[in-house]
């Protein structure tokens, strides 16, 4: 594959704060060169993200939280090893990211190097195509933390 970096912004485009991995993959879109970037908007998860992912040596999710002690517009920088379960799933129709990254392993699929950027939300229910002001705020903000931390040879 000719593109190094996969950048997957994930959400739902009329949840309100739910979007904002779809805005920030957009503006990410525009700055970033097609040739060794690809970005996609992406509204589903699971094995469809898992087969998005697997030939790219290096992933980044831009993505919604919600955290019990967060504040809107906070941005997180976490890797796959925060996301480890504390917990044992044991419904197999209800499998988070990080157990869909062990099975995929196990099944042999190459799993990129993986950087996940999210963003603290308020309201990530309300049907809306607007971000609520703190999380709106925060887009500019993590675009250029993405773009600095991961892109600056490119960009400049």
């Amino acid at each position: 594959m000719e593109k190094r970096t996969l950048i997957v912004g994930l959400g739902n485009d009329i949840l309100t704060d739910d979007a904002v991995g779809l805005k920030v993959a957009g503006i990410l879109k525009e700055k970033l060169p097609a040739d060794i970037v690809k970005v996609e908007e992406f509204s589903v998860g699971g094995w469809d993200l898992l087969e998005m992912m697997k030939d790219y040596p290096r992933a980044i999710l831009i993505d919604s939280i919600k955290t019990q002690d967060g504040r809107a517009g906070q941005i997180h920088k976490l890797t796959l090893e925060d996301l480890k379960p504390t917990y044992h799933i044991t419904n197999p129709h209800r499998l988070n990211f990080i157990t869909i990254i062990e099975l995929g392993r196990k099944q042999g699929y190459n799993i990129p190097e993986v950087l996940i950027y999210a963003i603290e939300v308020e309201d990530n229910t309300t049907f809306s195509e607007k971000c609520t002001p703190e999380v709106e705020k925060a887009i500019p903000k993590i675009v250029n933390t993405i773009l600095n931390e991961n892109f600056e040879r490119v960009i400049t």
